[in-house]
C-alpha cells in the first residue's frame, strides 16, 4: 500500500501527481472465496479490513451494489458519539469512538477527525432527569457527561437565541458530551477499502446481491449476482436497510423494519456553531462542516419505508424545530436533501448475530450505525473468523428476541 505522506506528496507533485498506484485493487470476481461480506458500506468495509489484520483472512469478497460509499455510509450526518443509556451499549460505543479517534494513523488516511463536543438543549423535565441518569451510567464506564446551566449553554452556542421563558418549550439546561466527534464519511469508507485491499481482500462494486443460496443441508452456500453466482461458507449482510429483503429470499424473518432518516445541508456560511447541537425533545440536530455548510438531521418516517428521498412533513418538522431555537437561521438557502433507509430492530439495539441458517452472519439495526463502525466492523469480523461474538457484540445477539432479555435503548438522536 502506497504511503501517503507531506513527503509523499511533494514527490509526486515533481510528476503532476500522475504517478500514484490506485486507492483499492479491482480484481476478477472468482466463483469460490472462504467468505462473502455483503455491502461495502462502513460496516462491511471495516469487518473486511479487521478479518485481515487481526485474523489473517484475506480470501474474502465484498460485494457492493452501487459505488463504493455511495449507500448508507454517504446518507448520514457524521456524528461520533457514545452518550447512550444501557449498560451493554455504552461500553461498545466508547471504544467505538476510541477507535475512531486513531483512525486516520491506522489506516493512513486522512479523516479529517475533529472533535466537536455534542451539546444536548434540554427542555422538558424528563429530559433532564434522562440525561442526569444517563450521566451517573456513563461515568461507570468512562465516557463523558455533564450538566451546565443555560447561561452557559447560550455562551458556547452564541447563534442559540430561541427558547427563552416565553417559548412553547422554554430551555430548561444543557448536557455536554465533551467525546462527540465528527469525520469524513467517504474517508473512512475510502480508508478501509484502500487497507483492506493492499491485504487481499476483494472488493467488487456494481455487483448487487440478487438471492441468497442454500445448500440441500440448509446452510448457506453462496449467493447469486448479475455476475452470475459466488459461493461461500460464510456470507454476512451489512446492508442497512436491505437485510430483510436479502434475508427473505432465504426464508429468514428477522425482527427489523426499515424506515427512512432525513437530512439536509445549507449554503455555506461563516463559522457560527463550533459543536454538535442535539435537540432531543424537538427532534432536530446539527453541526457546522469545515466547508461552512449547516449538516441538519430530524426525525424518521413514522412508518417503515424504504424510499431514499425526504418526505415534506418531515422535512417541514425539522425545519420548524430548528427555527425555534435558532430564528436567525431562517435567512439561509438549503443546498441539498436527502434520506436514507436503515433498519431498526424491536429495542432499537443492533443485531450482531449468527442466524438460524448456518453460515449466515448478520449485521443489522443500527439505528444510524455511522458511529459504531470500527467496533461494529470488528465485532463483524471477529464472529466471521471465529463463529463466536466477541465480548462487547454478545449481547445483541438474535437470542435476546427469544429469550426477551431485550436491551431497550433510549440512546437514539430524537425522542419522538
Amino acid at each position: 500500500m502506497q504511503r501517503y505522506s507531506a513527503l509523499s506528496l511533494l514527490r509526486h507533485a515533481l510528476g503532476s501527481h500522475r504517478g500514484w498506484a490506485p486507492a483499492w485493487q479491482s480484481p476478477p470476481l472468482r466463483d469460490r472465496y472462504q467468505a462473502i461480506i455483503v455491502g461495502a458500506g462502513g460496516h462491511g468495509l471495516a469487518a473486511a479490513y479487521y478479518l485481515a489484520k487481526e485474523h489473517g483472512l484475506t480470501d474474502v469478497a465484498v460485494l457492493e451494489a452501487g459505488w463504493l460509499g455511495g449507500g448508507n455510509v454517504a446518507r448520514n450526518t457524521v456524528t461520533i458519539r457514545s452518550n447512550y443509556m444501557r449498560d451493554e451499549s455504552i461500553p461498545f460505543y466508547v471504544k467505538s469512538v476510541a477507535m475512531f479517534d486513531g483512525l486516520t494513523r491506522d489506516l493512513n488516511f486522512n479523516m479529517m477527525h475533529s472533535k466537536r463536543t455534542m451539546v444536548d438543549v434540554l427542555q422538558t423535565w424528563g429530559m433532564v432527569r434522562d440525561r442526569r441518569r444517563r450521566k451517573l451510567i456513563m461515568d461507570i464506564y468512562g465516557s463523558t457527561y455533564e450538566d451546565i446551566p443555560v447561561a452557559e449553554l447560550r455562551r458556547r452556542v452564541p447563534a442559540l437565541t430561541g427558547g427563552g421563558p416565553d417559548s412553547r418549550l422554554p430551555i430548561l439546561g444543557a448536557a455536554v458530551h465533551t467525546d462527540a466527534a465528527v469525520n469524513r464519511h467517504d474517508a473512512v469508507a475510502w480508508g478501509y477499502a484502500r487497507a483492506a485491499s493492499a491485504m487481499g481482500v476483494a472488493i467488487h462494486q456494481q455487483t448487487p446481491v440478487t438471492r441468497l443460496l442454500r445448500g440441500p443441508d440448509g446452510a448457506i452456500e453462496g449467493v447469486e449476482t448479475p455476475r452470475g453466482t459466488v459461493r461461500a461458507k460464510t456470507v454476512a449482510l451489512a446492508v442497512s436497510g436491505h437485510t430483510t429483503t436479502l434475508t427473505e429470499t432465504a426464508g429468514l424473518r428477522l425482527p427489523l423494519r426499515t424506515i427512512n432518516l432525513t437530512a439536509f445541508v445549507s449554503e455555506p456560511v461563516k463559522p457560527v456553531v463550533d459543536v454538535i447541537v442535539n435537540c432531543p425533545d424537538l427532534g432536530v440536530y446539527l453541526s457546522q462542516s469545515d466547508k461552512g455548510e449547516l449538516v441538519i438531521g430530524g426525525a424518521t418516517d413514522l412508518g417503515q419505508s424504504f424510499r431514499r428521498d425526504i418526505k415534506q412533513s418531515v422535512f417541514e418538522d425539522t425545519v420548524s424545530a430548528l427555527l425555534e431555537l435558532f430564528p436567525a437561521f431562517a435567512r439561509l438557502k438549503l443546498m441539498r436533501q436527502w434520506g436514507g433507509h436503515l433498519d431498526m430492530a424491536h429495542d432499537a439495539s443492533p443485531i450482531v448475530s449468527m442466524t438460524d441458517i448456518p453460515g449466515l452472519i448478520v449485521s443489522a439495526g443500527w439505528w444510524g450505525g455511522y458511529k459504531a463502525i470500527p467496533a461494529g466492523g470488528a465485532g463483524l469480523a471477529h464472529l466471521i473468523a471465529t463463529g463466536r461474538p466477541d465480548p462487547l457484540v454478545a449481547p445483541f445477539g438474535l437470542n435476546r428476541f427469544r429469550n426477551l432479555d431485550y436491551v431497550v435503548e433510549t440512546g437514539t438522536t430524537t425522542a419522538r
